[in-house]
């Protein structure tokens, strides 16, 4: 018997040591108490990550295990466990944000997050915080203050990467959570349509992204990521107000008087609210906003008002169905060219008034994500964009796109692979007074990008994308009173592939080298090649014969992290050049018997540089530092041939020197704000350098253009200044200076910015 009760035992506990043990649990943010999907768990060599629901569960046999978990943008832990056979073990984690910023998640550059240092191509990250301190009504007047990016009559430029087309064509692709956003007939970023309300964080990758983007993508993408709903309710309201004071010249002046019809003071006033919140297996997001302006500049408004309503069903845990939208309604009023550089700068000239009698946008976006047992991504992106713009000087012009991804993304853990593909078909239609027809365009495009990461220091990726666009036209197009051009059949076909290689390989701690190569090929928009409208001083006529435009971006650069105490931060140094071949910008065709602009392939230009950046936050005394800062130089010239020389009047420039028109040698931004006992004070600078050249003629035929670049050739600085309160734990008031030193400057010719202005926001948050 007692033989028998030895073997049973023996066999007992054989078989339960034999069996397999479960590791299974829950992964939260520590201070949000929100569930984290996609953190990666790791024991004995396997891995798991967690679902939608921040859950995961792992079989192991018995034993001793050191268990890690990571995630982009947190804090990793690690935690010893002893399993027995048999035996479920649930260990719950709570993770912490990383303090560190080169761990801050992006996901722009390779479409899955990655942490901020070991991106192979220079990318900064804007958060919500500066947006709200700085009361930014758009987006654009935030992104001023990364290095490198300017804002010219509406359109981004990265580095120098594009001059000043007025209303068309861009070489920034803007995106809202992935999805191209820009105004398909002219290739423009409608910026009263970004929802600042409700914004996680904005990516800015600099140089070619066509590979990964295709086209509009060649001199970088600013990506827009939008907030989703976390496990606590929340709602965020604002209410603010701005005025402008008097310039230094009070004989710029024009209002004060409205007896004469003229407004009191330029004054700018509205509201924002986003509500986010959890129900069951739903997420919903309710945005709204609206603004009221009447500007400096005369007959220049705007009344508008926005609502986005998102919502997402987890269906389970592997498969989530979104609908995001966007409603934009309004008009607004604006002018082209001032009257003069003195009693007339915010007047409008002869005949470069215009307005928008109405307008309607909104744009619905279908999303479907799906993670199968093998641990692949299967993501569908859709988009449905209607815009409708009522607009005086037969001016006006309707469009529709349907947009469609589907992205592939398989993870090899056990090698370090990311392999991400897609398919992409964008169909558009388009109507338009300013294009005098109807057309439609096709854009059909594959893509590949593989990630590895190497060693645990090596970061390598490489992509290529084929792009196939088809336009169709009317065939015979009007390109002046007296000549016309023709398109065979109206159907134009082109496509093409590109490329793109990068490296990033981690030194030490927080020093990382990296270098990258990428393609840019951009197609023209209905707006560059068939635009036939009046503007101040003359026309802007069709070019049916304009090409597409190509180029590549190659750059060296180090990200070098520091600890100061408990302010950390990084410094990052890069060079770069970009070099286009038939560059497309808006160009003087003739002067004579009407000044009449085309857009051009203008030639071959190379813009290379270098810049400087340091980001930074963390306790200095007894209180938080918040830094961002930079310097961008750049050298923007026509490639010439050899032994040819630089002609003025082959480029229609102002100067007599081979220099690209409307750009900035150099560009300066700080930013700094201190936080101390529910204080804040802030400051911000923006330097830019003389704009050497601009087209001859807007010195020749628009009054006071040359004399004011005459006086004002030392470029100019831009003061502003902030401060806050926080009122108990929900209340917050907020007031700004801008343009303290009341600076008369330009961005481009005939447009003066804004004198000194004060704002007054309150934010109230639940």
């Amino acid at each position: 018997m007692r033989h028998l009760l030895t073997l049973f035992f023996s066999l007992f506990f054989a078989s339960l040591f034999s069996q397999n043990a479960t590791l299974q649990g829950t992964v939260t943010d520590v201070a949000s108490g929100e569930m984290l999907p996609g953190v990666t768990v790791r024991a004995g060599g396997i891995g798991a990550a967690t679902d939608l629901n921040g859950q995961y569960k792992i079989q192991l046999p018995p034993g001793s295990y050191e268990v890690t978990f990571s995630y982009t943008g947190y804090e990793g832990r690690k935690y010893t466990v002893r399993l027995v056979g048999g035996q479920s073990f649930t260990l719950d984690m709570q993770l912490s944000d990383a303090d560190n910023l080169l761990q801050q998640a992006t996901v722009t550059a390779g479409k899955f997050e990655k942490p901020l240092g070991e991106v192979t191509v220079s990318l900064d990250v804007l958060r919500p915080r500066l947006l709200e301190n700085v009361n930014s009504s758009q987006v654009d007047e935030s992104l001023i203050k990364i290095p490198g990016v300017s804002v010219l009559d509406g359109q981004a430029s990265i580095r120098g990467g594009a001059g000043f087309s007025y209303g068309a064509g861009t070489r920034v692709l803007m995106l809202v959570d992935d999805i191209p956003a820009l105004q398909v007939d002219a290739g423009f970023p409608n910026w009263a349509d970004f929802p600042v309300e409700n914004i996680s964080q904005i990516e800015v990758l600099k140089g070619a992204a066509s590979a990964l983007y295709g086209s509009s993508a060649m001199n970088g993408i600013i990506n827009i990521r939008t907030r989703f709903a976390g496990d606590k309710p929340e709602t965020d309201v604002a209410l603010f107000s701005q005025v402008w004071g008097a310039p230094k010249d009070e004989r710029m002046k024009w209002w004060g008087d409205p007896d004469t019809g003229y407004i009191r003071m330029p004054i700018e006033t509205g509201f924002s609210f986003a509500h986010r919140r959890k129900e069951g297996k739903w997420d919903f997001v309710l945005g709204a906003y609206g603004l009221y302006r009447d500007s400096y500049n005369k007959d220049t408004y705007a009344r508008y008002g926005r609502i986005t309503p998102n919502i997402r069903f987890r269906v389970n845990d592997r498969l989530s169905i979104g609908l995001n939208s966007n409603f934009n309604f309004g008009r607004s009023g604006s002018f082209f060219t001032w009257a003069n550089d003195s009693t007339g700068v915010f007047l409008p000239g002869s005949g470069s008034s215009s307005a928008s009698l109405g307008r309607l946008r909104f744009n619905v976006d279908p999303t479907v994500q799906y993670f199968d047992r093998g641990g692949n991504r299967h993501k569908f992106l859709g988009r449905y964009y209607y815009v409708h713009n009522n607009n005086s000087g037969d001016q006006g012009n309707d469009s529709r796109m349907l947009y469609g991804e589907y992205q592939y993304q398989r993870p090899m853990e056990n090698i370090g692979l990311v392999a991400t593909a897609g398919l992409v078909a964008i169909y558009t239609t388009i109507s338009a007074e300013l294009y005098r027809g109807d057309y439609n365009t096709q854009n059909y495009a594959g893509y590949l990008q593989l990630d590895w990461k190497a060693f645990d220091r090596l970061n390598l990726s490489g992509g290529v994308r084929y792009e196939r666009n088809i336009l169709t036209s009317p065939e015979v197009i009007q390109v002046s009173p007296t000549e016309y051009d023709t398109i065979p059949g109206g159907i134009t076909r082109e496509g093409k592939p590109v490329y793109r290689i990068g490296a990033n390989y981690q030194v030490g701690k927080g020093t990382f080298f990296r270098a990258s190569w990428g393609q840019g090929y951009r197609y023209p928009t209905i707006a560059e090649k068939f635009i036939d409208t009046g503007f101040g001083i003359g026309r802007v006529a069709p070019n049916p014969r304009l090409i597409s435009e190509t180029g590549w971006t190659a750059e060296l650069g180090v990200k070098q992290g520091f600890a100061l105490g408990k302010f950390q931060g990084f410094v990052d140094v890069t060079g770069f050049i970009s070099e286009y071949t038939d560059m497309m910008e808006f160009d003087l065709d003739r002067v004579f018997p009407a000044i009449v602009f085309k857009s051009k392939n203008i030639g071959n230009t190379r813009v290379s540089g270098f810049e400087v950046s340091v980001m930074g936050q963390g306790q200095i005394g007894p209180g938080t530092l918040y830094l961002l800062t930079g310097l961008t130089t750049i050298d923007p010239i026509y490639r010439l041939a050899e032994g040819e020389a630089f002609d003025q009047a082959t480029y229609k420039t102002s100067i007599n020197k081979n220099v690209l028109k409307y750009r900035f040698r150099n560009m300066f931004k700080f930013d700094a704000e201190y936080a101390i006992s529910g204080w804040s004070f802030g400051a911000a600078v923006q330097y830019n350098s003389h704009m050497e050249a601009v087209d001859a003629v807007f010195e020749a035929f628009i009054p006071g253009v040359q004399s004011f670049r005459n006086k004002n050739n030392n470029g100019f600085t831009v003061l502003d200044l902030r401060a806050s309160r926080k009122i108990g734990k929900h209340l917050k008031v907020s007031a700004i200076v801008g343009n303290l030193l009341n600076e008369a400057y330009s961005l481009r010719p005939a447009l003066l910015e804004g004198p000194r202005n004060y704002t007054l926001r309150l934010d109230w948050k639940m």
